[in-house]
């Protein structure tokens, strides 16, 4: 139940913040949306996982989105200098890579972010879990192979306790 009220909070403060307006046309369709919205996310089960909640640890997420925005500016620079060399060093390489954070949702966040860093986009989860990803050029794919952006992802996944097999 807390975690419905807080969808409801957190959904209508964005949806004023976003909207800007007080009319009351927009009022009662922020309420409707707001609404579908909270009985749709019960309905599919969408704010559990593993009979846990949904939610990563606040301050890292932050910590993540700034390490981020730094390798999509370096990505960028360097893409930016292959493509405006004299002699154009790209070789598109397409490879697996492990896809190691512990939750669905952490995968989807390093398929999503390995996409958003210029330069790599990730094509598919494999059936073994992994990643197969597309660079333009393979030293993108050893830094990824390094795990430093998995290992920050694990660090921003809530810890959840191991959970029993069933009987």
């Amino acid at each position: 139940m807390m975690l419905t009220i807080r969808l409801i909070i957190t959904m209508a403060v964005l949806w004023l913040l976003l909207s800007g307006m007080f009319k009351a046309q927009l009022l009662i369709l922020g309420v409707l949306s707001v609404g579908l919205v909270v009985w749709l996310s019960k309905r599919m089960g969408v704010l559990t996982h593993r009979g846990q909640p949904i939610y990563f640890r606040f301050f890292h997420i932050f910590d993540y989105w700034r390490w981020l925005a730094w390798q999509i500016l370096l990505s960028n620079i360097d893409v930016v200098r292959r493509i405006m060399a004299k002699e154009v060093d790209i070789r598109p390489t397409l490879r697996r890579v492990s896809a190691t954070p512990n939750s669905d949702m952490g995968r989807a966040i390093y398929a999503n972010s390995i996409t958003l860093t210029p330069g790599t986009t990730a094509i598919n989860f494999t059936p073994d879990g992994d990643i197969l990803v597309h660079a333009l050029h393979e030293d993108s794919l050893h830094e990824l192979e390094e795990g430093e952006m998995a290992a920050r992802i694990r660090d921003v996944e809530p810890h959840f306790e191991p959970l029993e097999p069933p009987p």
